[in-house]
């Protein structure tokens, strides 16, 4: 019980992470080296380490 609580945690945070990044504006996420294109693959590699 206590791992699916946990992979629904980071699912809601790597959602909540994708979503952050693909509404950051341009300028911002360029500033900060982000392209808002790869925000499935930032949100994988920050929750779960991929």
């Amino acid at each position: 019980m206590t791992s699916l609580l946990n992979d629904l945690r980071k699912r809601r945070l790597y959602n909540q992470t994708v979503r952050e990044i693909s509404n950051m504006p341009i300028d911002v996420a360029h500033d900060l080296g982000i392209y808002r294109g790869e925000a499935h693959e930032i949100a994988a590699r920050a929750v779960y380490g991929k």
